[in-house]
């Protein structure tokens, strides 16, 4: 398994609006785009920090809103509230990383990639990672 890069890191928050007040405004982070993604129940902010080191690819900070308290990333903010939710981590290959993964017996979320905002995604449990819930995304 290779890792290209990070891809983003996604903070949940409770209100969208009230967040890009600090990160956008306070500090001054360029608004890439809103969007919702029904299928996720959530509404993502994303804010572009910089390139990454392995190349002119940038990395990104996600807010994360949900639009449904029943959703996985509202029960999440109902439980811990708000603050880091994952790290992502761009692969070429994700079929291959998930088998390479599970050969070596980490713990993971997604065993087949699924759809995402930006490509196939899949997770690798916190248990799997020391605490920190990872995100593979192989982008389109």
């Amino acid at each position: 398994m290779t890792i290209k890069r990070l891809d983003h890191i996604a903070i949940v928050v409770g209100n969208l609006d009230a967040a890009l007040g600090v990160y956008r405004d306070a500090l001054a982070l360029p608004l890439d785009h809103v969007e919702t993604i029904p299928e996720q129940n959530v509404k993502i902010g994303t804010l572009p920090v910089g390139d990454s080191e392995t190349g002119n690819n940038t990395v990104c900070i996600e807010l994360l809103e949900p639009t449904d308290p029943n959703s996985g990333i509202g029960r999440y903010l109902a439980q811990r509230g708000e603050g880091l939710h994952h790290i992502c981590v761009e692969v070429d290959d994700i079929a291959a990383a998930l088998a390479d993964l599970k050969a070596k017996g980490v713990k993971l979320i997604d065993e087949t990639p699924r759809r995402g905002a930006h490509g196939k995604i899949a997770f690798v449990h916190p248990k799997g990672a020391h605490g920190v819930l990872v995100e593979l995304v192989q982008r389109d």
